[in-house]
């Protein structure tokens, strides 16, 4: 990702003033919100209004946000928020006898839409965490995850350290990874689920965070 800025970035200098950034997160991210609210079976028109409703929100919250890469976990829940409002309210305009428009027929491809969105995202947050480590960590793992396997002995002689301490040295290179903020934001276990599956050679888990307000 060395020729496309981080989200970070992307949302510190949003945050800022800057225009291009605030452009760059939104035709990132549009297709995500247009997803869920396809999911949804809502119509064009309130996919439009739920959209514009989720923007304000975050512009409204750009400099707050603590966990910048965790962005799309925050604006998939808001999204669905926002689109459980907008059923809510359907359902009581047909209870008045007012119908759905013919553009609120559900797309089934959009849930496996949303999950590839999402699970883009997250492997992306994974890469960039893999590279603040410690190049000695980034090498043991990318060792460790080599298919065919690396033999311990060898890898115990291409990087210099015993074999018995490959094994806590890849723990401890583990729980750093783990522990980088972005990337905990997407795996803590209290979180709101996005749904999918942390995907990647690294590291695995299921949770999603969405960014505190």
């Amino acid at each position: 990702m060395s020729d496309d800025p981080s989200v970070t970035d992307r949302v510190t200098h949003a945050a800022n003033g800057d225009q291009r950034a605030w452009d760059a997160l939104v035709d990132r991210y549009a297709p995500l919100i247009w997803s869920i609210c396809r999911e949804h079976s809502l119509s064009d028109a309130d996919a439009h209004d739920i959209g514009q409703a989720v923007w304000l929100q975050l512009a409204n919250q750009l400099d707050r946000i603590s966990e910048p890469a965790a962005l799309a976990s925050w604006l998939a829940t808001t999204t669905r928020r926002e689109c459980g409002e907008a059923r809510h309210a359907a359902r009581g305009l047909q209870a008045g006898g007012h119908a759905l428009d013919g553009e609120s027929i559900p797309d089934q491809q959009t849930g496996m839409a949303e999950r590839e969105l999402l699970a883009a995202e997250r492997d992306a947050v994974l890469r960039e965490a893999f590279g603040r480590l410690p190049p000695c960590c980034q090498r043991l793992i990318d060792m460790l995850t080599e298919n065919p396997p690396v033999p311990h002995a060898q890898i115990s002689a291409t990087l210099g350290i015993p074999v018995g301490s490959i094994g806590p040295r890849r723990s401890r290179c583990l729980d750093k990874l783990r522990g980088d903020p972005a990337l905990a934001a997407l795996i803590n276990p209290g979180a709101a689920s996005a749904g999918g599956e942390l995907s990647g050679r690294y590291l695995r888990g299921k949770d999603d965070q969405s960014i505190p307000g």
